[in-house]
């Protein structure tokens, strides 16, 4: 219904964005590949899918053609709705997940939060004959490093328990990944690696 939405970019965090289309604020949700590309642009065009519910209308942003379209094969999958997608898409890299599903690696799959098994199999399973070969496309670019660690770390922490993790083990594994990268870390890698720890 709404398939992209043009405007002035009023909000930004690592989860979702809010832009201003002629005085009206869309608020759509968003990958840590689409956060990590819009950089600070101050207007902005985002390809959207509008996800109806009883109870919700949601709209999801991507900045690139790819990840849409991978989006909407995930969500065609039995038992992978569009948080579990974007989730997918936050974890690993378009060009990863297109990798893991051609290889058959159900274990990179596996290892995003919220996907088991039996899931992993039917992504696989589902999408090896859809993705085409020609599909890899660059990896994220990182925006470089913040200068605070305790404004990184306090994003971070907002981003994952806005994923839907558990205050505690959220700060446990962001505290984890800066240990171990010293604090020298941008803000998308950091939830990225949080979101690998388990």
């Amino acid at each position: 219904m709404i398939a992209y939405l043009q405007g002035k970019l009023a909000f930004k965090d690592p989860t979702y964005v809010i832009i201003d289309v002629g005085g009206i604020g869309y608020e759509v949700k968003i990958s840590l590949q689409t956060y990590s590309k819009i950089k600070d642009e101050e207007s902005i065009r985002l390809l959207t899918y509008l996800h109806i519910k009883e109870d919700a209308h949601t709209l999801y942003g991507f900045k690139e053609e790819d990840e849409k379209h991978l989006f909407l094969l995930l969500i065609s999958i039995n038992g992978v709705g569009p948080n579990t997608g974007l989730m997918i898409l936050s974890s690993l890299s378009t060009s990863e997940i297109e990798e893991a599903i051609l290889g058959g690696d159900v274990n990179t799959i596996k290892q995003v939060k919220g996907i088991g098994l039996k899931t992993a199999q039917r992504v696989i399973l589902e999408l090896k004959d859809k993705i085409g070969k020609s599909g890899a496309s660059e990896s994220i670019q990182p925006l470089g490093f913040l200068k605070s660690s305790n404004k990184i770390r306090e994003e971070a922490l907002k981003a994952l328990i806005t994923l839907g993790f558990p205050k505690a083990a959220a700060e446990k594994n962001i505290d984890a990944v800066l240990k171990k990268t010293k604090g020298e870390i941008s803000l998308e890698d950091l939830i990225k690696a949080s979101l690998k720890t388990s």
